[in-house]
């Protein structure tokens, strides 16, 4: 019975470890932001620019200026989870919720790219 709790606290503990280190992680992640190898290159910004410092800034609960940052972002987050979700369990409407999840996260990316370029 001991044994039994002792494995419990240590499966709890190794379960927090890698939560918290995660977590830790997620906080953190501008000194790990990849730059843009297009704006690099070419000079001018991709459709891309903008999504880390985005998701950064959605996991540090700023979401205007997330939103202001890459607009796609609040798109781009559902969709992800509902891809990962879609592995595990499947649902009735999985593909078209998936294809009008796609399409309006290409437009907005689209539309928000154009309008960074016009103002």
């Amino acid at each position: 019975m001991l044994i039994a709790q002792k494995n419990c606290f240590l499966k709890k503990a190794v379960f927090f470890i890698k939560n918290f280190t995660f977590v830790q992680m997620l906080l953190m992640q501008e000194q790990y932001m990849l730059p843009c190898l297009n704006k690099k290159l070419f000079g001018f910004e991709c459709m891309g620019c903008g999504m880390q410092r985005s998701l950064s800034l959605l996991f540090h609960g700023e979401f205007i200026a997330a939103f202001k940052m890459y607009p796609a972002i609040y798109l781009l987050v559902p969709f992800a989870i509902v891809i990962v979700t879609s592995f595990f369990y499947k649902f009735k409407y999985i593909n078209k919720i998936i294809n009008g999840l796609a399409i309006a996260s290409v437009l907005i990316i689209i539309i928000s790219f154009i309008a960074k370029k016009i103002f």
